[in-house]
């Protein structure tokens, strides 16, 4: 076998190797840097004993992304303040018509994996994501079949418990809440912005202790609004701050520029008509790759 060969079946199934260790690390940079030295192991495969390429590549990328996960332990306890999973700019036509593809990559999806175990969090995306058999992933986790599915199981149980009907909201709705929330914060109209906080909103900010946010999430909607005026509206007259809107992770999003740097990027959950939660991404490590297009499937 050529290496060209090797080359074109990775590149193939890229999008969907990429999507799998994402929901697995929830960072896109070291998705990428998984898969990279997954390519490395791949290239010195004899495909002549490989039956399934997909299988194959998706036991491969699961087991380098769970090595990753156990690498990256202490850089997480060791992180100052919340840390979030960094958004994805996708092609929304990768996703948009694939509710559960649409759904597995949502910030509310990603933080709330982060509540599951590693190995939870990969038997669950694997299974309920991309339908894999229990035996692929018994292989890709190096556990029995019958433990994946007591796994499975406890996985599925959580998130189910915990997380919100997911529906996908009526873009003329999206267009019209994210303007007036625009306007609103950039004006500093606190009215306007209660009208379209949910009572419980919260803002999480994740700074890694290398910019001004928020240490810990602001929760309730007045206290929310505060943070929103005084970001976007009291000190933008002092600065050449401007704002544009953006898609990420399926999700609208504010992007903040001072000049050519990139400040931020918010994203704003919407649910019920109202908007529940802002996850703000101000950690300038994070901002460096945020606006590389990524491509997903699965």
């Amino acid at each position: 076998m050529t290496p060209d060969e090797h080359a074109a079946r990775f590149t193939l199934l890229r999008p969907l190797l990429f999507t799998i260790v994402y929901e697995i690390l929830g960072s896109a940079t070291e998705s990428d840097d998984v898969l990279q030295d997954s390519y490395l192991r791949w290239a010195e495969v004899d495909l002549t004993t490989v039956r399934d390429a997909k299988s194959y590549l998706a036991r491969l990328v699961t087991r380098q992304a769970l090595n990753s996960v156990r690498a990256s332990t202490r850089r997480r306890e060791d992180y100052i303040g919340p840390w979030l999973p960094e958004p994805l700019l996708v092609d929304e036509h990768d996703a948009s018509a694939d509710l559960v593809l649409a759904e597995s990559v949502s910030m509310a999806m990603l933080v709330l994996l982060e509540t599951l175990t590693p190995h939870e969090r990969a038997v669950f995306v694997l299974r309920e994501v991309f339908g894999f058999d229990y035996d692929e992933i018994a292989a890709a986790v190096s556990k029995s079949v019958m433990t994946v599915r007591q796994v499975a199981h406890r996985a599925r149980s959580h998130v189910h418990a915990r997380r919100k009907r997911f529906e996908p909201v009526d873009a003329a709705e999206v267009a019209r809440i994210t303007e007036q929330f625009m306007t609103a914060a950039t004006t500093g109209d606190t009215v306007g912005l209660l009208s379209l906080l949910a009572p419980e909103v919260t803002w999480t900010a994740d700074s890694g202790g290398k910019a001004t946010a928020a240490r810990r999430p602001v929760v309730g909607a007045e206290k929310v609004a505060a943070v929103l005026v005084n970001l976007f509206h009291a000190r933008r007259p002092t600065s050449d701050m401007r704002i544009e809107m953006v898609n990420y992770s399926n999700m609208p999003a504010m992007v903040a520029y001072r000049g050519d740097l990139l400040e931020g990027v918010f994203l704003i959950e919407i649910f019920g008509g109202r908007i529940t939660n802002l996850y703000a991404i101000r950690n300038p490590d994070k901002l460096a790759t945020l606006m590389v297009p990524r491509r997903i499937s699965r």
